[in-house]
Order: structure tokens, then C-alpha cells, then sequence
């Protein structure tokens, strides 16, 4: 059974720093596409950040590139999502997602496996 589970959220002043956790399990293959989504309360969810595991191509929204970055360790089925600069609008509840096939990129309706997510609050 795959399992996603998040860590790493919390309250943050603006101009501040959150680095998340995602730590898949039970997925069987070596290769996958792990994304970064979030989701503000009344909006609907977006593509935040992309990593492909085989080739370690990443992707980023424009509206958090140069801010956050995606990074990976390998060895503790781990993906990390280093958040800088964080500002009020960054507020979300924020999910990471598996893609098998490798196609998804930031379109969340692609992705096959959800964690619960975590929570990051800035405040202004």
C-alpha cells in the first residue's frame, strides 16, 4: 500500500522559512515523478513544485520560483520542499503526490497517490 505522509508545516512570519517532508512508502518502483501541491481555503489546488526521480528534472510554479526548492534523498525515500521568502499569499494547505507514469508535471488531476498534507500559515 503506498503511503505519502507530510511533515514540516506551521505558522510563519512573512519573509520567513519552512522546509517540508514528504516520505513515501510501499511504492515499488524506483522511478517516479514526486509533486509539490497546495490548496488555499475557496481555491482550487495548484502545482507547486516537481522532481523526477530518474532523471532529478524539477519543475517549478512561476509564483514560487527562486523562493522554494525540491530536492530529494534517495536513500530515505524522502522529498523535501525548502520554502523561503514565504509570504501571506503561500498560505495553504500543502500535499505531496506520486505520478507512476511520469506525465503529470504540475497538473494535479495526473497524479495517482495523495498524502494528507500540512499546513503552512504566514501571516503579514
Amino acid at each position: 500500500q503506498v503511503q505519502l505522509v507530510e511533515s514540516g508545516g506551521g505558522s510563519v512570519q512573512a519573509g520567513g522559512s519552512l522546509k517540508l517532508s514528504c516520505v513515501v512508502s510501499g511504492y515499488t518502483y524506483a522511478t517516479y515523478t514526486l509533486g509539490w501541491f497546495r490548496q488555499a481555503p475557496g481555491k482550487e489546488r495548484e502545482g507547486v513544485a516537481v522532481v523526477y526521480t530518474g532523471s532529478g528534472f524539477t519543475a517549478y510554479a512561476d509564483s514560487v520560483k527562486g523562493r522554494f526548492t525540491i530536492s530529494r534523498d534517495r536513500a530515505k525515500h524522502t522529498t523535501y520542499l525548502q520554502m523561503n521568502g514565504l509570504q501571506p499569499e503561500d498560505t495553504a494547505m500543502y500535499y505531496c503526490a506520486v505520478d507512476p507514469k511520469g506525465l503529470g508535471h504540475l497538473n494535479a488531476n495526473k497524479y495517482d497517490y495523495w498524502g494528507k498534507g500540512t499546513q503552512v500559515t504566514v501571516s503579514s
